[in-house]
């Protein structure tokens, strides 16, 4: 009898055309859909600037994006569904990942970075978690699952090969280790990636078919950008892929309506992720 639940998730049932997919796209990849996007975020960049300014708070753009990601995740809970074994699955809990280098450096070594976004959530506690969690990274150099990679890639690669077979064979009947998938972005409900950071654009990156992650965004770096009515404005380019397996086109494209639209009203991103503040997806 098919598993109803597993420790990360509960399975939900879909329409017959959607569990056709994963025998038609039977691995993550063969189903990705890329949503390249210009999010206007002037009035973002002035809000944040006012704040630090007179509260002495920290902010980045990388803060307000990861508060309204887990936002608009927390209102259009299919984002937060995968694929696994077959079967489609609602997950328990709402998380984010990014990486983060140890020293800004050619050959420098990256690390996980992994946040669950509770319900009471704001703008400031996302910026002193991810504050707090990177420094903590980069001053211990690593973390726990850091050391576990590092000591089971000692091993033969015959070894591996069987170790890494069991793996997916664990995954398919949802009976992952949880010290295996604690502290991996693969199995977060968004993977996200600031090349802002290091200078460069929102290009395409892949999914990974390891894990449960449904979900990567990709951010760029802010540029200045006349609008149709000659105005400067400050445009921060980003780039969503995800498996199309788990919603459609329309569902997609007003969850990103709605995450540009908390990037123009930055005040929201003060507000619990649990409010879903004055919108409507009528």
């Amino acid at each position: 009898m098919a598993r109803k639940e597993r420790r990360d998730a509960v399975r939900v049932e879909v329409d017959g055309l959607h569990k056709t997919f994963p025998y038609v796209m039977r691995n993550r990849t063969d189903a990705e859909a890329c949503q390249q996007m210009d999010v206007d975020v002037t009035e973002l960049v002035e809000w944040m600037k006012k704040e630090n300014e007179e509260n002495g708070t920290n902010y980045k753009i990388f803060h307000a994006v990861c508060t309204g990601v887990a936002k608009t995740v927390r209102h259009r809970p299919l984002l937060n569904r995968f694929i696994a074994g077959r079967q489609y699955w609602q997950r328990k809990e709402l998380s984010l990942s990014f990486t983060a280098k140890r020293q800004f450096k050619d050959g420098a070594e990256e690390s996980l970075v992994c946040v669950t976004a509770k319900d009471d959530m704001t703008i400031d506690d996302f910026s002193k978690k991810i504050l707090g969690d990177v420094t903590k990274m980069r001053e211990a150099g690593k973390n726990d699952l850091d050391d576990i990679i590092s000591t089971v890639m000692k091993a033969p690669r015959f070894i591996l090969e069987i170790f890494f077979w069991i793996l997916f064979r664990l995954e398919y009947h949802g009976m992952m280790p949880k010290i295996l998938t604690d502290g991996d972005a693969n199995y977060t409900s968004v993977f996200l990636t600031n090349l802002g950071s290091i200078g460069a654009g929102a290009s395409y990156h892949h999914l990974n078919n390891y894990g449960t992650n449904s979900v990567f965004v990709i951010v760029g770096t802010m540029k200045k950008q006349l609008n149709e009515n000659g105005e400067l404005r400050t445009i921060l380019p980003m780039a969503v892929v995800l498996d199309e397996r788990i919603a459609d086109g329309f569902y997609f494209v007003r969850s990103f309506k709605y995450f540009e639209w908390l990037m123009q009203h930055p005040e929201e991103l003060k507000k619990p992720i649990s409010e879903l503040g004055d919108y409507t997806f009528d």
